[in-house]
C-alpha cells in the first residue's frame, strides 16, 4: 500500500501518526518531508526508475477508475486506533 499526504504542517497530529502506524502495522516505511514550495513533484516522480514505475502504475489504476480518495479525517477513521 502507498499513501501520499499533502498537508500543512499545522495539520500534523499524534492521531495522524497513530493512524499511519495502524495502516502500515509491522511494515518498514519511508517518511520523506519536504517543503512543497521548493520541490518540483514531477521532477521527483521521474527521478528514479522505481518512482517512474510507481507513477505509471498509479496512472494506469486512475485511468481504469481504481482511485480511492479520502481526507485525513477519513484516513484516521479507517486506520485510527480502535
Amino acid at each position: 500500500m502507498t499513501a501520499h499526504f499533502h498537508l500543512n504542517a499545522d495539520e500534523l497530529s499524534a492521531d495522524l501518526v497513530k493512524s499511519i502506524k495502524m495502516a502500515f502495522k509491522n511494515r518498514t516505511i519511508d517518511i520523506t518531508i519536504s517543503d512543497s514550495a521548493s520541490v518540483d513533484e514531477t521532477e521527483y516522480l521521474l527521478s528514479t526508475k522505481a518512482n517512474m514505475e510507481e507513477l505509471h502504475k498509479s496512472l494506469t489504476q486512475a485511468n481504469e477508475g481504481n482511485v480511492h480518495e479520502f481526507t485525513i479525517e477519513e484516513f484516521n477513521i479507517q486506520y485510527g486506533q480502535k
